[in-house]
């Protein structure tokens, strides 16, 4: 049985390794699957490199939270034709030591989610927007090291940005969006969640400049008012979802403008909110003669 197994080994290893077994096979399998396979043999391993070398995506989520700093440096010290970088796993030890040299030889990035790597600096932003001209989506949500001298170097350098995430990025100020905003007006979603700094000016800025904006998430930013919901409404005729949960001085009289349509808001209409807390109270959805 044995035997049986190390000649279907060699069977396999002997198709072409970079026209076939890279990329309509290991191709399809799972990270975590892929990285097992070094085991195998040495040619597997070998095997496993090439394929590493070459892959476009790299997600750390398929190989769980247990990743080892070693094991992520030598996964991708041959590579430079990434095109998206999923690190999130990566979060309790991802430093800018691991992750410069990755981004350095990176140029075709296209997708970056760096969201809770708080042990990151500004340096590694400012790098990102240094090698990655052709970057569209970035998230970078609760990275309080982002500032907005790093943010401004990203507006800068990235003329593609189509999607960023900045929630809980809370050195932020409406300076800093406002000039993103101005300098990526192709952007189609964008998170500003949980940022108390964050007020009608920088809403409204994203709202004149991002005309095709589909995805707005100001989920907690309380100085937020209907002023620049009502701009927002009135510029970014694409919107397709708002989210203004917790934000206490957006009220119907702005939001009932994109209700009409058919935009999708994390709020309920007041009727609706009323008759949900008079079940909490009382137990029972109560009759209400809507034609009175």
């Amino acid at each position: 049985m044995a035997k049986d197994k190390i000649n279907c080994s060699l069977q396999l290893l002997d198709l072409p390794w970079e026209d076939v077994l890279v990329p309509h096979i290991l191709s399809y399998l799972p990270l975590r699957h892929i990285i097992s396979l070094q085991r195998v043999s040495k040619a597997f391993q070998s095997l496993v490199q090439l394929y590493l070398a070459n892959c476009r995506s790299f997600d750390s989520t398929q190989l769980g939270s247990q990743l080892p700093k070693s094991a992520f440096s030598n996964m991708l010290r041959h590579n430079s034709v990434l095109q998206r970088l999923d690190l999130r796993s990566c979060s309790d030890w991802l430093t800018d030591k691991e992750l410069l040299p990755v981004i350095g030889q990176n140029h075709h990035l296209l997708h970056i989610n760096l969201n809770s790597c708080v042990q990151l600096s500004r340096q590694s932003l400012v790098a990102i927007s240094l090698s990655c001209p052709h970057l569209r989506n970035i998230c970078l949500g609760h990275c309080e090291w982002v500032d907005c001298l790093s943010l401004r170097s990203l507006a800068d350098h990235c003329k593609h940005l189509e999607a960023v995430d900045l929630t809980a990025c809370r050195q932020l100020k409406d300076d800093a969006i406002c000039y993103l905003a101005q300098k990526s007006k192709q952007m189609k979603s964008l998170s500003l969640a949980v940022n108390a700094n964050i007020s009608d000016v920088a809403v409204e800025e994203t709202a004149k400049n991002c005309r095709d904006l589909e995805h707005l998430d100001l989920t907690g930013c309380l100085r937020v008012k209907n002023e620049s919901i009502r701009t927002l409404a009135e510029y970014c005729a694409k919107l397709k979802s708002l989210k203004v949960k917790h934000c206490h001085n957006v009220t119907e009289s702005s939001l009932g403008i994109l209700r009409k349509r058919d935009v999708t808001l994390d709020v309920e209409p007041p009727l609706q909110r009323a008759l949900v807390l008079l079940q909490d109270v009382v137990g029972f959805a109560p009759f209400i003669n809507l034609q009175i």
